[in-house]
């Protein structure tokens, strides 16, 4: 496959009258047209769009799009209790896949091609995260399954494992799927809160075992700095830290509450962040301290969370939220400018997950985004990358391909039936309501 936009962004930088190679899911040349490729019949022509790299969002609960609209306007934990438990309960194996399909779909409309999936309605066994996994398939997106370990006695049973069960469980996936092109399965110890430090430490151990690394949430709000603290003694990345489980193998999602000796500690230690900023703000939990992070050495990444707690699927919204937030906690309008979320949301995201996707260059893997360099949203033409990041409209998305196959063409599902998506997912919430 070959194709001609009449613009690649690239490394950072936008390049005219290039043509991208793509052979068995991987890029294999980017370089610019020659005479002959004017007539040529193997080239896929994209008059009038510009070929970004797709975008990463580095944590969500797919599921949680079914719960969409029910939680609004309350905090965490008035939306955990009196929407996220009881609502979960709700949803069987095909409810899982129906949710987890409908939030793909989305995903992939607004250009997102990878996605990790936090996921813990785990039933005591592995057949609900295969359920995830086989919608992935059938919709096209690139999975990242964080496989949660959760054994907080306050949660629902469904939530609940023993440690060693849920070590063996999350192993078993791993192997499974070592050799997918598309499917990668990482352990995903839920929270300090969430998981027991047996729990914490026995994702910690299967990471190691499967050379993987594992997701956790951490620092989210403030009341878990102060329920570590009484716990533990410690707030929560010093907690984590003692635990030995702080370092490279880490991808700390939100890391909100972090004083300037955690923000260091991460730092040296090498772990990593997946940073959701619209879901922090909608919760109102608060900034990350982003710039700082950065600055100490963290490799940040962007997700969206979960459809319930954000409401919207698209990592270059998560861009812009990121950039102005920054901006704003600052009060200064240079703090990470579009580049750098924009680097975010693609590149590091990638590097974030040890994924080979993310940029378009020979060797990385073919997960690209058209999008419509016509649309009003991307006009008047100027810089491009800003104007992606701060002023495209998710209607400008009109092609996406993951691992080189056309998985959205002129902005529909080539995969599946999105009508009869949107007709299934009615269905099964219809009589649902607020809380």
């Amino acid at each position: 496959m070959r194709l001609l936009p009449d613009v690649v962004v690239a490394k950072g930088r936008w390049f005219s009258d290039e043509i991208v190679t793509v052979r068995d899911g991987r890029i294999t040349d980017v370089g610019p047209r020659s005479p002959a490729d004017a007539t040529a019949t193997d080239i896929t022509r994209l008059p009038g769009k510009a070929l970004l790299p797709g975008t990463v969002n580095a944590h969500c609960h797919a599921f949680q799009s079914l719960l969409r609209g029910l939680g609004d306007d309350l905090d965490f934990m008035a939306w955990r209790d009196r929407v996220l438990y009881p609502y979960s309960a709700r949803l069987d194996r095909d409810g899982i896949y129906l949710g987890a399909a409908f939030a793909f779909a989305e995903m992939l409309l607004h250009g997102v091609t990878t996605c990790v999936d936090f996921f813990y309605l785990q039933d005591e066994g592995n057949d609900n995260a295969e359920a995830v996994i086989q919608a992935a398939r059938d919709v096209g997106i690139r999975l990242v399954l964080a496989r949660a370990m959760y054994d907080w006695e306050g949660a629902p049973a469904r939530y609940r494992e023993r440690p060693a069960a849920a070590a063996r469980r999350t192993a078993d996936l791993i192997a499974k799927y070592r050799r997918d092109p598309l499917i990668r399965v990482q352990p995903a110890p839920h929270s300090p809160h969430g998981a027991s430090s047996a729990m914490i430490r026995a994702g910690f151990e299967v990471a190691q075992s499967a050379d993987t690394p594992f997701h956790i949430h951490v620092a989210e709000g403030q009341y878990e700095g102060a329920q570590t603290l009484k716990d533990h003694g410690a707030t929560p990345i010093r907690y984590l830290d003692k635990l030995g489980v702080l370092g490279e193998r880490m991808i700390g999602v939100h890391c909100v509450w972090l004083d300037d000796e955690e923000v260091r500690l991460m730092g040296e230690r090498g772990a990593r962040l997946a940073y959701c900023p619209s879901s922090n703000m909608i919760l109102g939990d608060g900034i990350t301290r982003i710039t700082e992070l950065a600055a100490a050495g963290v490799l940040i990444g962007l997700g969206t969370d979960g459809g319930c707690t954000n409401n919207r699927l698209s990592v270059f919204e998560e861009m812009r939220m990121a950039a102005l937030l920054q901006k704003v906690r600052h009060l200064d309008g240079t703090r990470l400018p579009a580049e750098h979320a924009f680097r975010m949301g693609t590149l590091d995201g990638g590097r974030l997950l040890d994924l080979e996707v993310g940029d378009i260059r020979p060797g990385m893997l073919a997960d690209l985004v058209a999008v419509d360099l016509t649309h009003p949203s991307l006009h008047p033409p100027g810089n491009l990358l800003k104007s992606v990041v701060y002023a495209m409209s998710p209607q400008a998305v009109t092609d996406v391909w993951v691992h080189g196959r056309p998985i959205v063409q002129d902005g529909r599902l080539t995969t599946l039936d999105q009508d009869d998506l949107m007709v299934r997912v009615a269905a099964l919430t219809r009589g649902w309501t607020s809380a």
